[in-house]
């Protein structure tokens, strides 16, 4: 069993890693000095611990220990911060309503030419928000792509709210960092990719004419590797980045609608552009 430490001071230093978890600028500079990132409720903590991520500690209230025992129990030098809901909050900066935060160590997993090296990849150009971040990655890998490429702006995956939206899914679906912006679209044509500019160009192709002929290429037996570029909450891709795309998509809109957030966006376009004969229609599960 792990270390049960009942904590009753919110100024204890050992509850540092957890300190005002709201404050974007803080956390950013807390948790990129002392290589550490912070999961969310119990299923968010299962999946980190079961991807490899080790714990730094873990801060529970009461009744999350029952429930959360197997994995106190495999992490026996692990301390346990136990405290109550208003102690948690006062610490954190906001309801902690799931009761269960750990702090994990961060580490570097996947590289630029690793990704290269699959099919089909979404690439966030300045994606800041980290709830959106978060969604493009769930579902990213839930709709059969590889991975994600992050341009040098784009929101920290491993940021609490990016971890919690996706569900884990950082932890599965492998990601990495490119140190060059401007050369980004030229490197992904370099490595063989079809570079597919999600955009509101007037020469944009509709996404269902683009992904019919995709599947017509896999079929003749010339698959195209694909890599989706999405851009920033607003202002969309930049025309650096569009010009240089291969082919420029858009998802087609009725009722005086001219697009979706980018998180939906992603969805909808990583689910017409997966895998060449993923079966499109919804699987049963017994």
């Amino acid at each position: 069993m792990a270390e049960l430490v009942r904590v009753v001071d919110p100024a204890d230093e050992r509850l540092a890693d957890y300190v005002r978890l709201r404050d974007v600028s803080l956390r950013r500079h807390l948790e990129s000095e002392q290589g550490l990132f912070i999961a969310e409720g119990e299923k968010v903590i299962r999946r980190s611990l079961e991807a490899g991520y080790r714990p730094r500690s873990l801060l529970l209230s009461e009744r999350w220990l029952a429930g959360l025992a197997d994995l106190l129990d495999a992490h026996p030098d692990v301390p346990v911060y136990v405290v109550d809901e208003a102690l948690a909050e006062q610490v954190t900066g906001f309801h902690v309503h799931r009761g269960a935060l750990a702090s994990l160590h961060r580490e570097v997993r996947h590289t630029v030419a690793e990704l290269l090296a699959l099919d089909r990849l979404v690439v966030c150009e300045d994606v800041v928000d980290h709830t959106n971040v978060g969604a493009i990655l769930r579902s990213a890998a839930g709709l059969g792509f590889d991975g994600c490429l992050l341009a040098p702006r784009a929101a920290d995956p491993l940021y609490r709210r990016s971890v919690k939206v996706s569900m884990g899914a950082v932890f599965s679906l492998p990601w990495a960092r490119l140190e060059d912006w401007e050369d980004a679209v030229g490197l992904l044509r370099r490595a063989g990719f079809l570079t597919v500019a999600l955009a509101l160009s007037e020469d944009a192709v509709d996404l269902p004419r683009l992904a019919a002929d995709l599947e017509a290429r896999a079929a003749a037996g010339t698959p195209a590797r694909v890599a989706l570029l999405l851009g920033t909450e607003g202002a969309g891709l930049s025309p650096h980045w569009v010009e240089q795309a291969e082919v420029v998509a858009r998802i087609p809109m009725s009722r005086g609608i001219d697009s979706l957030n980018v998180a939906a966006a992603a969805a909808v376009a990583c689910y017409a552009l997966g895998p060449a004969g993923r079966p499109r229609h919804t699987q049963q599960h017994p």
